[in-house]
């Protein structure tokens, strides 16, 4: 959407108009350092070539290392060294991590880290989802540590948790305070966009943070009035302009064109906001000279080479927010259908677009099942399943008390969990195709999976036996991991962060699926596309040079109903 553009863009106004300002990322998958081209890390330090600016990056794994201490420390002299281990290997999973980085997020709008210094403070968020979930931690963790005084959690026991809940407190308060804070929402113009941002917009009033207004980014305006895709394209998006979800209509709006360069770099950031250094940076990237298309092998080619020799398996997609992955994750669904497999599409992102494409069909396929892994539903399902089990026999005053434990919101975590392991559980039948959330959310997901199977095989003998989810996801055989990049240098380098990070974990890609790329068309006269479509080739021929051994493609689409104009593209290659 265009969120880590406008926050450090917004952050470089503000400097340059005199203020001193701090910009934090919250994202687990940040990319603070190439979008201001200058280091970046969890220590605050100056960001270089603009004076007054500073920022951070919240490293989730760090932050988790500093809540460890700060739980284990107190039992130094009171604990065996056993002990204090086996509470540290208990504090290793995803909802550690989160509130970890939640408790240092709060530390930064409490003014307790170095906060008092600046007069601007500028979150750069993870994808919505994520976002919400640490919003809602203070309220939840608060509740928590009142009903259940003296129990304990995956967090380590509920003292540990009291010292920041005054702090938490503090936090709520200012978040919900309209002078001290405000919330720009990011979308683009597009319905699946303005519907998320829409769902965001409830969100953060039920939680009591009202001070927000809308930045659409992005918005695009032809050129050349006589390419057909460029008219369609701005068409398009002023139609969606023109239908903005009523609870957003009434918020403050700006809007921000669609450029012909990437925005990078201290002067294109500050290009955003000043018209005429955008006017004279396009016309720079506009009288470059003409490249050849690129060609790519499309997504039915992908296919193909998922089901060769297979009748099963799990196909996950995974990437940046707003890269397509729910578009991917259908169209490869739907594809493998039509061949006459059995198919389960299935998400975990919060945010569950897949239906939204998946009723653009009219007809489903016979063989075609579509699931949601909803947090909220499954998190009830397990408390159920928890309590028949554990509460059998028990008094009701023993059944209230293992509810109170299942209240932390650690469960919610473990619930999803649970769903995403019966989901790859069943890859060993039919193909499971899995829409996952944007990165950061994905990776807590996996590092839950790992952290499960680490306590497995140290509690069983019989590791033989044994196959946990984490295994199945290492298992390249049965599991595929499709990587869903745009054609454009961040989500490039951040997809490249992610299958680093999937390969120190023993999981290795099997693909990277650019989508929506202009340079696969033939055709454009649009000096504005044409310059977007040149400045693909050079990140496409990095990713296939560079990243991966084998990259499919996806051609920018101009239609409403983009699932089925993208499978029109295709079916008639396809044996049905």
């Amino acid at each position: 959407m265009g969120k880590t553009s406008l926050a450090c863009a917004t952050a470089v106004e503000m400097a340059d108009a005199g203020k001193a300002v701090l910009l934090v990322s919250t994202d687990p998958a940040s990319n603070l350092k190439d979008v201001l081209e200058s280091a970046v890390n969890e220590s605050i330090h100056p960001v270089s070539g603009i004076d007054r600016l500073f920022a951070v990056n919240i490293d989730p794994e760090n932050s988790a290392e500093q809540y460890r201490n700060r739980v284990t420390k107190p039992l130094e002299g009171i604990a065996s060294k056993e002990e204090i281990k086996k509470i540290r290997e208990d504090l290793s999973g995803a909802c550690t991590t989160e509130i970890a980085s939640f408790d240092e997020f709060s530390r930064f709008v409490s003014g307790e880290t170095e906060g008092t210094k600046f007069d601007v403070i500028i979150f750069d968020t993870a994808p919505t989802g994520h976002t919400l979930r640490l919003l809602e931690l203070p309220a939840a963790w608060s509740s928590f540590t009142e009903e259940n005084p003296d129990g304990a959690s995956c967090l380590g026991p509920t003292s540990a948790l009291k010292s920041g809940k005054e702090r938490y407190h503090t936090v709520v308060n200012r978040l919900r305070d309209a002078s001290l804070t405000s919330f720009n929402i990011v979308s683009k113009a597009d319905k699946a966009s303005l519907k998320e941002a829409s769902r965001t917009s409830n969100e953060l009033k039920e939680l009591g943070m009202t001070n927000q207004q809308l930045f659409i980014n992005c918005v695009f305006k032809a050129i050349d009035k006589n390419d057909l895709l460029a008219k369609k394209i701005e068409l398009m998006g002023n139609e969606q302009l023109n239908a903005v979800p009523d609870n957003l209509k009434n918020l403050p709006l700006k809007t921000f064109p669609l450029l012909p360069y990437n925005v990078l770099g201290i002067e294109k950031l500050r290009s955003l906001f000043n018209s005429e250094l955008q006017k004279s940076i396009s016309e720079n990237n506009l009288l470059k000279p003409e490249t050849s298309r690129q060609v790519l092998n499309g997504i039915d080619q992908l296919v193909d080479e998922l089901c060769k020799n297979q009748q099963n398996g799990l196909i996950m997609t995974m990437g940046k927010g707003g890269v397509g992955k729910t578009i991917a994750a259908s169209a490869i669904a739907v594809l493998l259908a039509k061949k006459g497999f059995e198919v389960l599409l299935t998400t975990t992102d919060p945010a569950a677009h897949i239906q939204d494409f998946i009723e653009q069909l009219g007809e489903m396929p016979a063989t075609l099942t579509v699931e949601r892994i909803d947090p909220k539903v499954e998190t009830l399902r397990y408390i159920k399943k928890i309590l028949e089990h554990k509460g059998q026999g028990q008094s009701e005053e023993a059944k209230k008390l293992i509810l109170e434990d299942l209240k932390s919101p650690c469960t919610e975590e473990v619930a999803v969990f649970h769903a995403f392991s019966k989901a790859i559980s069943m890859a060993k039948r039919k193909f499971v195709v899995m829409d996952t959330a944007p990165t950061g959310h994905t990776l807590l997901l996996l590092d839950t999976a790992g952290s499960y199977h680490r306590d497995i095989m140290r509690n069983n003998k019989n590791e033989g036996r044994i196959r946990t989810p984490y295994m199945s996801l290492q298992d390249k055989t049965l599991s595929k991991i499709i990587l869903v990049s745009l054609p454009e240098t961040t989500p490039m380098r951040e997809a490249g962060d992610l299958q680093n990070d999937l390969k120190r974990a023993g999981i290795r890609p099997y693909a990277w699926l650019i989508n929506q790329s202009l340079s696969m068309l033939a055709g454009i006269s649009d000096p504005l596309l044409k310059s977007r479509a040149r400045a693909e080739i050079l990140v496409i021929d990095t990713i296939k040079g560079t990243y991966s051994e084998r990259t499919f493609g996806i051609p920018f689409i101009a239609e409403k109903k983009l699932l089925p104009a993208l499978l029109e593209i295709h079916l008639n290659q396809i044996s049905i």
